[in-house]
């Protein structure tokens, strides 16, 4: 697949609107989004990455019908990873105490900058790729690797209190304890300080550097094509923040998900490593996929965690 500039052009311009129109029109004022507002940008999100499947399909050549199904396979390999973010955004913004109304604001400067990061990180990626091709047993070992310590992790929460990286952060730049609305900085005697919604912005987008490590390499497991690569991934990004909000209360509730997550990472990573002798079809790859993740959702359902006793 070997589109023109004005197809790339045409795919950046459409994520720079959308995000002008997110933020410009729908989110000018801070507000609290509901269940219901979430749920429709999700379908929006899902619905215009369906369609830019469908024109794939149609209008990619006489192998439009695989890269549609590897855009959707990509797609859902980001956006199943993606939900592991969730859980640290959502640990993040309860420990700096940021009020929901201003949470959209913090994400959308954050997808911003995954977006930036993300899209040189695939750069790299096809550059590595068409100049070592053992780059591509280095990812599958990786992916294997990351799986294996997903599954067998403690399912201890992520404490901000612990985390390195906004102790740094405090190092380098002072810090308000109190929300002034949704501004990054103040002046305070004179002196600006940055808020806690920025220092919720900066961790955010170092904590997407160390997801990246993971997501990038698992899409390439997925397609080879350049344009593949960097459509799925953004699309799933752009779905985030309304995917954040729509789970938000009941992430815990997926206590087995990170199992989910780990399959397909050990499955993405075999497939790398073994596809000079297995090539299986793109639909036994989405397939296996759905099934993984879709899976641990339904048996966290099933099986939810017992409540705990009361001993008094």
């Amino acid at each position: 697949m070997d589109p023109s500039f004005w197809v790339w052009a045409g795919f950046v311009g459409f994520v720079l609107a959308m995000l002008a129109l997110d933020l410009g029109v729908f989110n000018r004022e801070a507000h609290v989004v509901s269940v219901r507002e979430a749920a429709i940008w999700t379908a929006v999100w899902v619905s215009l990455a369906l369609l830019f499947a469908g024109g794939i399909y149609l209008f990619g050549g006489p192998e439009g019908p695989r890269f549609a199904l590897e855009f959707i396979t990509g797609y859902l390999v980001e956006e199943s990873l993606s939900v592991d973010n969730l859980f640290v955004i959502l640990a993040i913004f309860g420990y700096l105490k940021i009020p929901r109304e201003y949470q959209h604001r913090v994400l959308f400067w954050g997808i911003i900058g995954a977006l930036l990061m993300r899209g040189g990180f695939v750069y790299i990626g096809v550059l590595l790729i068409e100049r070592f091709e053992v780059v591509l047993y280095v990812f599958g070992v990786l992916l294997i690797l990351t799986g294996v310590r997903i599954a067998i992790r403690s399912e201890e929460a992520f404490d901000p209190a612990d985390n390195r990286l906004i102790r740094i952060v405090r190092k380098f730049m002072p810090i308000t304890h109190e929300i002034h609305g949704s501004k990054f900085f103040t002046i305070k005697n004179g002196r600006r300080y940055a808020t806690p919604l920025l220092l919720a912005l900066v961790v955010i987008e170092l904590t997407d550097i160390v997801f990246a490590v993971d997501s990038i390499p698992a899409i390439f497991g997925v397609t080879r094509e350049p344009f593949i690569v960097f459509t799925a991934t953004m699309m799933a990004l752009l779905g985030l923040r309304s995917l954040y909000f729509l789970l938000a209360g009941i992430l815990d509730q997926f206590r087995f998900l990170h199992f989910g997550i780990a399959f397909v990472l050990v499955f993405v990573g075999l497939k790398m490593l073994f596809e000079w002798w297995v090539h299986p079809p793109s639909w036994v790859s989405l397939g296996v996929i759905v099934l993984g993740i879709g899976g641990s959702v339904v048996v966290s359902i099933l099986i939810p965690e017992a409540p705990d006793e009361d001993l008094t």
